[in-house]
């Protein structure tokens, strides 16, 4: 079963961090059509927070085509356009970037300067692939 967490230092609000969690585990392949999410009060219980803060993100997945509520069975992941990566290449790629991680952490880059890195390379990334 998928199981949510909250990072309260995040500065991301809570229902928000719910909609990326469930965004990633779909284009990652931890969530497949049919798989059916916690019922809202397990994971208001689980990570302490509002049910009316988990039925937010889920009315926003629900938005935006990635799952579907029914009524007293729960809510399901819907059968979604995006390819997912084999298991294989996760991992690959997973220990990749833990490589990465130790090498920028051993140059001395705290969390912030880690993340500004990545997001960088990221936007550099995008803009290269446009032009």
């Amino acid at each position: 079963m998928f199981v949510f967490r909250i990072d309260s230092r995040s500065g991301v609000p809570p229902y928000l961090q719910l909609v990326q969690q469930v965004r990633q585990a779909v284009l990652l392949g931890f969530l497949r059509h049919g798989d059916r999410l916690p019922l809202i009060r397990e994971v208001a219980e689980t990570v302490a927070i509002n049910p009316n803060t988990v039925a937010k993100a889920y009315r926003q997945l629900e938005q935006e085509g990635l799952v579907t509520g029914r009524p007293g069975q729960g809510t399901f992941v819907n059968e979604t356009p995006a390819a997912t990566i084999s298991p294989a290449t996760y991992t690959s790629l997973q220990r990749g970037l833990e490589t990465w991680l130790s090498r920028a952490r051993a140059a001395g880059l705290d969390e912030q300067a880690i993340n500004a890195l990545f997001t960088t390379a990221v936007n550099q990334a995008k803009n290269e692939n446009i032009a």
